[in-house]
């Protein structure tokens, strides 16, 4: 038995407007699926309770708060112990710089999204926090040339 909540057209439809502009009014929500406000107010409500729709944010532009230079770092970690990994974890996760931290299966075992202002920000982040981190044995920096899609 699967726990897996069947989503229908109307569903999909709402789910791709809020995923747009998370702040339209259910009113206008309505509005834009085909629905009246309160059987809309509904569906959106069982898509929160059953964690389809997980929160709303807003969405940042790294220029204005002077982190302009995203830079997707590969690390791979020497060591094989939990305690390293955990570690690892924690304190790049306390990074202000850090926007992404994943762990991952093979090779690299990390991805890293670093968002600084600048190279010179960049590679004082990379000297004095990455590269001194235990049990780092590589880390791979890309810098992005064009970004074609972003977001869900």
């Amino acid at each position: 038995m699967s726990n897996e909540l069947l989503l229908d057209a109307i569903d999909r439809e709402i789910l791709f407007h809020l995923r747009t502009d998370g702040r339209l009014t259910n009113v206008e929500l309505a509005k834009r699926v085909g629905l009246t406000p309160p059987p809309c107010l509904r569906r959106v409500k069982r898509l929160e309770d059953a964690g389809v729709i997980s929160g709303y944010r807003a969405v940042i532009d790294p220029v204005a708060l002077g982190r302009a230079l995203e830079v997707l770092v590969d690390v791979e970690v020497s060591a094989t112990d939990r305690k390293t990994f955990e570690e690892f974890e924690r304190i790049v996760s306390s990074y202000e710089e850090v926007t992404e931290l994943r762990r991952l299966f093979g090779r690299p075992d990390y991805f890293i999204r670093v968002a600084v202002a600048d190279h010179a920000a960049y590679e004082e982040f990379l000297t004095t926090k990455l590269s001194g981190l235990p049990g780092v044995l590589r880390l791979t920096s890309h810098l992005t040339m064009k970004e074609i899609k972003t977001g869900a």
